[in-house]
């Protein structure tokens, strides 16, 4: 008698669903210690239980909505305090074109409008790495 394969899904077909690189899945989201543990294989393919993925990735990989006034000015420490994306990785990405120009500036300080900061916080993606204290 032959074993029907486990329903569920492959790192591979993970990925194409989410719309990230295989890569991504197997070398971050599968390293992560609470991702699903694998319900069989599919050839040499592990395969995962669909709603266990789900709930990782609401879990771990949805970033939370934020909620910013859209006509207001934020600093990059207030944006950081609203979003927790670090004031240095918004002056960063600023300058690698990743993150839109600052909308003004209030002192010294560059702001951007709320509903510039919610469209760029839209674009971006969730996932962080986590860091071991033994690494």
């Amino acid at each position: 008698m032959v074993a029907t394969p486990p329903e569920g899904e492959t790192l591979r077909e993970i990925a194409a669903r989410h719309d990230r690189a295989e890569t991504t899945v197997a070398n971050q989201w599968a390293r992560h210690p609470e991702w699903p543990t694998p319900i069989g294989k599919r050839g040499q393919a592990h395969v995962y239980d669909s709603a266990a993925v789900d709930r990782f990735v609401a879990a771990h990989l949805t970033r939370p909505a934020v909620e910013l006034d859209p006509q207001r000015e934020y600093t990059a420490a207030e944006i950081e305090a609203a979003t927790g994306i670090s004031g240095g990785t918004i002056r960063a990405e600023v300058s690698k074109g990743r993150w839109p120009a600052p909308d003004g500036q209030r002192g010294r300080a560059n702001v951007w409008r709320g509903a510039t900061v919610l469209e760029a916080v839209a674009e971006r993606r969730a996932y962080r790495r986590t860091t071991n204290a033994g690494e």
